[in-house]
């Protein structure tokens, strides 16, 4: 298969070159330095003849690369057209395709058992799937960050060559990706090889800066688990990164300055609050359980067949809440309570010791098959909700 050469020499931005084929807006040349889309690096943009190139694919068919243009163009087999690769775009690609096998050799320090899963890249982001036993928290995700950034400032040098498959594939540390494998390798007797000194090899065809310190700042975004065994950590570069280090960089001046610390001060700082806030949690919880209490304990009795029923409204509790409650009250309390909720909460909640005929799930049932709502349980404890009725018109029913 004809192919690209953009990325054996990626600092081509300009050429001339042959028509081959032309058909309407799709243009195959004797040679080109457009990158066809591939192994997650999108394709190059530009221009030939002053006519945008919207998108590059190899077609494997045609053993070609076909070049799909925003509008016809005038042309015929044998003419001579000037094309010219978009350099922004270019430059980003190169960027950021580099910056992912600067993460990669990062995750073989960090990572274990530690495999390619695939790569992307975006207008805004770039992925990167790695397979690893490791569980990547928070401090591996800092960690990530922290090499890749410091082997982008030790401006360590890129290379490429193309090796023998079976050397390549036998030879130990040249890390391989599903997407390497079905496109680089594919119907060729050689891999091509990317290097960062000292840092990361990998089986690779995209387009690289030759030099580490050309990435610029690199923005772990987040990381997520897009399959079994898969851990994909965004991360971006170039301008999307800056912006977002500059955003990060200010909330937590924004918060250090709320509370009063140094930034290197805010984990022991938030640390305290979240003691804090679980210290009043807990005695809002115990509040709230003597509230209930006090209410429970204003229930009224009656004796009913021998047992001593205790019916009644409560608001402001759920109807869990309650029913944690009832479940350790009744007995002491009484042989059946039997609580609705008032206000906007709609339920019936019952306990019951189990003596007598009294049945909680047959009180409950009773109560939704007159009000509507749902709910069961058992002999001992039930409970019920979306009743239509108003709280007292419940009660009135459950003291018949």
């Amino acid at each position: 298969m004809s192919d690209s050469l953009a990325a054996d020499d990626p600092a081509v931005r300009s050429f001339e070159a042959t028509v081959e084929r032309c058909e309407g807006d799709r243009l195959v040349l004797d040679r080109t330095y457009f990158y066809a889309e591939s192994g997650g690096q999108p394709a190059d943009r530009g221009t030939i003849d002053d006519v945008p190139v919207v998108d590059v694919q190899r077609d494997p068919e045609a053993d070609a690369v076909v070049h799909h243009l925003a509008d016809p163009i005038d042309c015929a087999e044998g003419d001579s057209v000037t094309a010219h690769v978009d350099d922004a775009f270019r430059d980003y690609c190169m960027r950021a395709h580099t910056a992912s096998h600067v993460l990669y050799g990062a995750g073989r320090r960090l990572l274990d058992d530690l495999g390619y899963g695939g790569f992307d890249i975006d207008e805004s982001k770039v992925r990167v799937d790695f397979s690893t036993t490791t569980d990547i928290d928070d401090a591996t995700l800092v960690e990530l960050e922290r090499l890749t950034n410091r082997a982008v400032w030790d401006a360590r040098d890129v290379s490429w060559e193309r090796l023998p498959k079976r050397e390549a594939m036998d030879r130990e540390g040249i890390a391989f990706n599903t997407k390497t494998e079905e496109g680089v390798l594919s119907g060729s007797d050689t891999v091509r090889v990317v290097t960062v000194a000292d840092w990361d090899v990998a089986a690779c065809g995209g387009t690289h800066v030759s030099n580490t310190r050309e990435i610029g700042p690199v923005e772990v975004l987040s990381r997520s688990n897009p399959g079994e065994g898969l851990t994909r950590v965004e991360f971006a570069v170039g301008p999307t990164g800056i912006d977002g280090r500059a955003e990060t960089k200010r909330a937590a001046l924004d918060a250090s300055r709320d509370l009063g610390v140094g930034v290197a001060d805010l984990p022991e700082r938030v640390a305290d609050l979240r003691d804090e806030r679980d210290r009043l949690e807990a005695e809002v919880r115990d509040l709230q359980a003597e509230v209930l209490d006090a209410r429970l304990a204003d229930l009224p009795r009656e004796e009913r067949d021998g047992l001593t029923w205790r019916v009644g409204t409560v608001e402001g509790f759920d109807a869990n809440t309650v029913g944690d409650r009832l479940k350790s009250l009744v007995g002491e309390a009484g042989d059946v309570l039997a609580v609705v909720g008032a206000g906007d909460s709609r339920f019936v909640v019952v306990a019951a010791t189990g003596e007598g005929d009294a049945d909680a799930g047959e009180i409950v049932d009773r109560v939704t098959t007159e009000f509507g709502g749902g709910g069961g349980g058992g002999p001992t404890f039930a409970q019920g909700g979306g009743l239509s009725a108003e709280a007292e018109e419940v009660v009135a029913f459950l003291r018949e």
